[in-house]
């Protein structure tokens, strides 16, 4: 729930040598840049007003107003300013070779979760990496690919739909884990995952932790015990996975010779930036742009198209869940800066 434009003479000044060749992808609807269009899924963003601050006024899939973080992150490497997406027949593997994304709305860190809504599950987004790859190989030989591979900048953004939609809101897992256990069940899904790319290559990952999830638009306005407050349980859920996310990233750079990985605290920038708005230029932070901003998301923006606001630059979220564009660029920033350490 990332991102920029500053940080790009840190990344890039140690030479051609040193410059990150792509920026790569997986995730949820927060860094889904178009997949989702191409499945059978009714979570897409390809209408308005999806879009409608994006180049041209294209709703092009992403759950913003505009760009997402990882097109931020991408633009501040100096690489194109919009990550593809691998499922769009449009794109050749030339175009992907500057960046990627795999990620699909509704997906998780839970393949379960994924199904329940259709979406390409994080297990399939790692067998398309792997396909990814084997396109890279024929295409620029296999040692410029390893070496692209290796370099590359690897965004895993996912987790904030296992909980609330799998555990917190919809009782799925419930019946089968207690909070701790599903929370640990998560956590090793997300190292699994990161050594299944370690061992295609992947080097340099940036994991950014969960937002303050009882803070979202929706979350407030269904809160049971002081509804249009943040949810106070969901906040503690999601720093409690936090802690635990943490101590796996620690233990991966331990295990794993060469690896980079690095903890993005979203937690604490985006509930600043819900706590005080106007330090980040924001007017609002408690509704969405689109439709009443208390509930829509997904397609029910478009059945309130009249009510969008008239200008989401103002507001730290764009629907009842997901940031708006300029809150993806400042969360893209502090990934970015995280992503400074070790690049070289």
């Amino acid at each position: 729930m990332t991102t920029v434009l500053l940080a790009i003479s840190l990344l890039v000044r140690g030479g051609a040598a040193d410059r990150v060749p792509a920026v790569i992808v997986f995730g949820d609807s927060t860094a889904d840049t178009g997949n989702n269009n191409f499945i059978q899924t009714l979570l897409r963003g390809n209408y308005t007003p999806y879009g409608r601050d994006f180049a041209g006024g294209v709703a092009t899939g992403r759950f913003s107003n505009g760009r997402l973080a990882v097109d931020y992150v991408s633009q501040a490497l100096g690489l194109p300013p919009v990550v593809p997406a691998y499922l769009d027949p449009g794109h050749s593997i030339h175009r992907l070779g500057s960046g990627v994304s795999f990620a699909s709305a509704g997906s998780g860190l839970d393949d379960i979760t994924a199904q329940i809504f259709s979406a390409v599950t994080l297990t399939q987004q790692i067998e398309h990496f792997k396909e990814y790859k084997e396109k890279l190989a024929r295409a620029k030989g296999d040692a410029a690919a390893s070496h692209a591979i290796a370099r590359s900048l690897y965004l895993l953004s996912v987790g904030a739909t296992d909980l609330l939609a799998n555990y917190l809101l919809f009782p799925i897992r419930r019946y089968r884990f207690t909070l701790p256990e599903y929370e640990e069940y998560l956590v090793g899904a997300a190292e699994a995952a990161v050594r299944a790319i370690y061992g295609l290559g992947a080097r340099r990952v940036r994991i950014p932790g969960l937002p303050p999830l009882g803070c979202l638009p929706l979350q407030r306005t269904v809160n049971p015990a002081r509804p249009g407050d943040c949810n106070k349980w969901h906040n503690m859920v999601a720093r409690s996975f936090n802690r635990r996310l943490r101590a796996m990233v620690w233990r991966l750079n331990r295990d794993l010779p060469e690896a980079r990985v690095v903890y993005v605290d979203q937690y604490r920038l985006l509930g600043d930036m819900i706590a005080k708005p106007w330090v980040y230029g924001f007017e609002n932070s408690v509704r969405g742009c689109c439709g009443t901003g208390y509930v829509e998301t997904g397609v029910l923006c478009s059945l309130d198209n009249a009510l969008t606001c008239e200008d989401a630059d103002k507001y730290v979220f764009f629907d009842a869940v997901h940031p708006s564009e300029r809150a993806y660029k400042i969360i893209a920033n502090a990934i970015v800066h995280a992503a400074s350490h070790g690049l070289k």
